[in-house]
């Protein structure tokens, strides 16, 4: 998970020059510079949340940073900035043209927002996030109810002040993949359940493919992170000089400059995969917005195209390099030296394949590829249902089990690990979750798009990935929002976003894997 960037980049009060658009468009961008800075506070704030902060200060910080986030929208859609955007020329730099382009539908959005609703926002999210913290402890989602009610509201409300023609959702997933609606991901999501649940269907009869015990052997945490932190840095570029790793309740990646990235993940000494393809999604993040171009700093255009681009990194990262066969051939012998008992009687191609072991299960994080995309299918329809009213927060729980039986063929065996086990709805981000599914698909018609050079795939074949990262910055990272996320995957891919390399990796991965005809 990437952490989100407030939506409302922001100026200050200074009076608007008066000699031409060229002297409106450097105070404009002197402004946009100040509202990133701010920005960049309090996303300092919201890490220090995550990571360092005494539980105590909870209540304090969530004032604090709705201060923060009342300044930086009413900054924004202060008459001034209206006023620069509709005078300012670009001139003929690109990045000109596009920086207005989105500062105005960023304003536009943003303006639609009263000041008061972004406080209350803020203020909601941090109480709800430190609830849902106490409540998932405590297997104790009644405790929580009240605080997804008021976030479900919230969301209904943000939706009413952006206004939307179909459906609440398409104003709030907006905001993660813009231009995509609610009928457009049920379509997506239909296709991919017709054409990956017949694969799940044929794994499940195909029986084990290895011994998955060697996925529970202890691996003591310090080794956990010091080997997945060397994978991050040696292998995938997460070099020190840029980047910290650090351990909360739910993994996240935040930035407050491409130079300041922090990657957080969590420990299980008997489930050593929650940690390191945890350490490594999250290292996909930091490596895409560290590739951002220098010159869209401190500007709206400084991080990702959308989240949905954003997740195509990650994922890139954590499964289709991380989770590979040349992955495990070139470094089963440093897990061997960090994990001595673990590798005990293993070798590169039984840990490849414990580790891409396809099971239903409980917990999205932990999902396999196969079955990852039923996770996500099933939050979002239960996100539709809580914005129609169709479905009550207090029947929540009963409806998550009951499609994950659905689904997966799963009950859940308490609130944990069900209904309480994501961060995203206690922290506003509804709307969020199908860009994970069509990350999924972009990461693989990416990854086919480089190895067309055939020094990339060489290089992929060996587990070397230096001209690989070359080319997601030039092709993909040096845009941030600079582009759009279909002109990035059509100039990129050489097509638009489609579901059918995905669907051919998997079934070119695992009917290996499980030796199906």
């Amino acid at each position: 998970m990437t952490s989100v960037p407030d939506h409302t980049p922001a100026p200050d009060s200074t009076s608007v020059s008066d000699h031409g658009t060229t002297n409106d468009l450097n105070e404009l961008k002197r402004l946009l510079n100040q509202v990133s800075d701010l920005n960049a506070a309090a996303a300092l704030m919201s890490w220090d949340q995550e990571t360092q902060m005494p539980p105590e200060a909870a209540r304090v910080r969530g004032l604090q940073m709705a201060t923060l986030a009342g300044l930086s929208h009413e900054l924004f859609t202060a008459p001034q900035i209206g006023t620069l955007l509709e005078n300012a020329e670009p001139g003929p730099d690109e990045t000109d043209v596009a920086l207005l382009t989105v500062t105005r539908r960023d304003h536009a959005k943003a303006t639609r927002i009263p000041t008061e609703f972004v406080e209350e926002n803020a203020r909601a999210s941090s109480e709800a996030h430190h609830a849902w913290i106490a409540a998932r402890e405590n297997n104790d989602f009644v405790s929580f109810a009240p605080h997804l009610e008021k976030m479900i509201d919230l969301a209904r409300r943000y939706a009413d002040h952006q206004g939307f023609d179909d459906h609440p959702y398409d104003a709030l997933i907006d905001d993660y993949e813009p231009g995509m609606k609610a009928a457009q991901v049920r379509g997506i999501f239909a296709d991919l359940r017709d054409r990956t649940l017949p694969l799940l269907r044929r794994i499940v009869a195909a029986g084990d493919a290895t011994d998955y015990s060697v996925l529970s052997r202890r691996f003591p945490a310090t080794a956990q992170r010091e080997f997945g932190l060397k994978i991050a840095q040696e292998a995938f570029g997460l070099l020190p000089g840029f980047s910290r790793l650090d351990e909360s309740a739910h993994p996240f990646q935040t930035n407050f400059s491409r130079d300041d990235i922090r990657v957080t993940t969590r420990f299980d000494e008997h489930y050593f995969p929650m940690s390191l393809f945890g350490t490594w999604h999250e290292t996909g993040h930091a490596m895409y917005e560290h590739g951002v171009a220098a010159r869209l700093e401190r500007t709206p255009l400084s991080r990702g195209a959308s989240l949905g681009v954003h997740e195509s990194q990650s994922r890139m990262f954590e499964n289709l390099l991380g989770r590979s066969r040349p992955f495990w051939q070139r470094h089963f012998a440093a897990f061997a030296q960090a994990a001595p008992e673990v590798a005990r009687g293993q070798d590169a191609e039984s840990l490849y394949r414990a580790v891409n072991r396809v099971r239903p299960d409980l917990i999205r994080v932990e999902a396999d590829e196969v079955t990852y995309n039923f996770h996500i299918m099933l939050r979002f329809e239960l996100e539709l249902a809580l914005l129609e009213g169709t479905l009550s927060v207090a029947d929540l729980p009963e409806a998550w089990n009951a499609r994950m039986v659905e689904f997966l063929g799963v009950t859940p065996p308490d609130d944990a690990q069900g209904v309480l086990q994501d961060i995203h709805w206690s922290s506003g981000l509804i709307g969020y979750f199908p860009t994970y599914t069509l990350g999924n698909l972009l990461s693989v018609q990416l990854l086919e798009a480089a190895k067309r050079d055939p020094d990339i795939a060489a290089e992929v074949d060996r587990a070397e990935y230096g001209k690989l990262r070359e080319w997601l910055v030039q092709n993909v990272h040096q845009y941030g929002r600079s582009r759009t996320p279909s002109e990035i995957t059509q100039a990129a891919t050489g097509g638009p976003l489609s579901a059918d390399a995905y669907v051919k990796y998997l079934e070119d991965k695992y009917g290996d894997i499980y030796g199906l005809s």
